[in-house]
């Protein structure tokens, strides 16, 4: 069930809150196991033979936290993290690794065509998340229903965010609907929802359509022109935006509808007048999280400047990876990993630089990165540069009204989130909101329904 289709829209999310609100009306007890079950129902509804690998990813873990605060032997937890590593690797990484060992001589090429279980990059990081902290003693016991709940709540178990225990797990023992702003809650939450599939569905896809068939082109070896290189580049950053950002909306949106504040995940980056910046408000929990369990575990800014540097390069590396099997991630990770330590040795010399030269050169390197990203081959990204530097086709073909749209939407803000929130509660402004929604559901019935980009990583 993607989040923008009319089975969840009509099906799924609206028998959800209803069974939802009846059990924490008249069974408050049965809230979070209803919760919980409604949550591996929408799992498996993807592929039911995945939905037994998260149940037993959250059994086997919650087992060894359990056996961890009984017994509080130390291996347990990194012998689990790397068990929870070993797997992720095996369906998200086997063939790449395969095909890199192939460059030992004698060794034989073997490949497995394996399905990658959705959701399966962000449930393992959460997995970590609450290990570390346990063993490090600052997350407490819970029991399983309440891990599983943290693991698998269906809003964001696929693509996010990624949600500390500390921030969420105090709340599955609330009564959402018994709070004197409930109402207001449940119908920000709904703005935040609709909010969401707009962005998704008169941005995001709109984009889309500007620029699939530039990198069809181009995967094709046909050479491209300037403007049609700034068109597929340039749309792909306003893109993966608004897909990835209208998601994180409407996850966070129904979230709220059930009771439960999720962490943002977007702060207007593409206003970033440095690299550090940028990161800071693009995917902050993922950010946070390779700050905060890599990044300083790898020797952060403690150990000097050889370290740190070191570090940072290892550390947005790997991230790029965590993105998918294949070099294009790895060297978009790398080139992210330099870029902030030239940026940590600008500001260890002393030097300073105008707040539109920083944005200009910040907004212009992630565009120039997220080419690598998104072309899946360095063939068709250099294809991309050639085009881009005035050495592909000749002329200049640019369709520019959904990249202006993007770009101002994107750079102006701002976030959703704050948006709905500032609004005051005006009958007027839920007919708005009622009527985008109709508005919505019509261009998702005429148009081509394209699943969000994260979910492919």
């Amino acid at each position: 069930m993607l989040f923008n289709s009319f089975i969840f829209l009509f099906g799924f999310l609206p028998a959800a809150l209803l069974i939802h609100w009846l059990v924490e009306r008249f069974k408050p007890e049965w809230r979070l196991p209803v919760l919980l079950g409604l949550s591996l129902l929408f799992y498996g509804y993807w592929d039911w033979r995945f939905a037994p690998l998260l149940v037993l990813s959250v059994l086997v873990n919650w087992l060894v936290a359990e056996s961890f605060t009984k017994t509080g032997r130390d291996v347990l937890i990194p012998l689990a993290i790397t068990a929870n590593l070993v797997v992720l690797a095996f369906f998200k990484y086997f063939n790449f690794f395969a095909d890199f060992a192939t460059i030992v001589p004698g060794v034989p090429t073997i490949h497995f065509d394996i399905a990658l279980p959705l959701g399966i990059s962000f449930f393992t990081f959460h997995h970590i998340m609450y290990l570390t902290d346990l063993k490090a003693g600052k997350a407490p016991r819970y029991d399983l229903v309440r891990y599983g709940l943290y693991i698998g709540f269906f809003p964001q178990v696929l693509a996010g965010p990624l949600v500390r225990w500390s921030e969420i797990m105090h709340q599955f023992d609330e009564r959402p609907y018994e709070r004197p702003d409930a109402a207001e809650r449940f119908a920000r939450g709904l703005m935040l929802l609709v909010a969401g599939l707009a962005k998704k569905v008169f941005l995001g896809d709109q984009l889309a359509d500007y620029t699939n068939p530039i990198y069809a082109m181009a995967q094709q070896g046909h050479a491209l022109d300037m403007g049609q290189a700034l068109q597929g580049a340039l749309g792909f950053t306003f893109q993966v935006y608004f897909d990835f950002s209208g998601y994180t909306d409407m996850a966070l949106g129904m979230a709220l509808m059930f009771g439960i504040v999720l962490p943002q995940n977007f702060d207007v980056p593409y206003r970033a007048t440095s690299l550090q910046d940028f990161w800071r408000r693009w995917h902050m929990t993922l950010s946070r999280f390779l700050r905060d369990y890599l990044y300083i575990a790898l020797g952060g800014s403690r150990k000097g400047l050889v370290v740190q540097l070191a570090a940072l390069t290892a550390t947005m590396t790997l991230g790029g990876l965590w993105h998918g099997a294949g070099w294009t991630f790895v060297v978009w990770g790398a080139l992210h990993g330099v870029g902030l330590s030239v940026a940590v040795l600008w500001r260890k010399a002393g030097y300073s630089m105008p707040s539109f030269l920083g944005w200009l050169l910040t907004f212009t390197f992630f565009v120039l990165t997220l080419t690598i990203f998104r072309s899946g081959s360095f063939e068709v990204a250099g294809n991309f540069y050639a085009g881009l530097f005035g050495f592909g086709a000749e002329g200049f073909t640019l369709k520019w009204r959904a990249l202006a749209i993007g770009a101002a939407v994107a750079m102006i803000g701002p976030t959703a989130w704050t948006f709905i929130h500032k609004l005051p509660p005006k009958p007027w402004i839920a007919a708005l909101f009622a009527l985008l929604f109709v508005v919505v559901l019509f261009k998702i019935g005429d148009d081509a329904n394209y699943e969000f980009v994260y979910f492919q990583f």
